[in-house]
């Protein structure tokens, strides 16, 4: 199993300059490549898919080669496996308390 850090995704209230509306997920979002940290700030609105547990807590992020062993081997799967518009099939899992988001690079 390969896993390579993206981001951390930290929700917070207010929203940022520079921050991306997604309709569907019914999110603001900012871009972690933009700072040197990999930041992506998250403004959660109502309604959306996203369960109530990421609207308050930070996750982090990796790229994985195989996203099936995370899966198997989380305490829990909270969102997804979802298919993104970029070609990803994303999951979002709880493992030792800690809330980490999976990006399976689809060929």
């Amino acid at each position: 199993m390969t896993a390579k850090y993206l981001h951390i995704g930290i929700p917070i209230t207010n929203k940022k300059p520079g921050m991306v509306y997604n309709e569907g997920l019914r999110l603001w979002m900012g871009k972690p490549d933009d700072h040197d940290f990999k930041i992506e700030y998250l403004k959660f609105e109502e309604g959306g898919p996203f369960p109530e547990i990421m609207h308050k807590n930070p996750h982090v992020a990796y790229e994985v080669d195989d996203a099936g062993p995370y899966l198997a081997e989380a305490d829990q799967v909270i969102f997804g496996p979802a298919e993104t518009p970029d070609g990803y099939r994303m999951a979002f899992i709880i493992k030792d308390d800690a809330i980490i988001e999976l990006m399976e690079k689809k060929p």
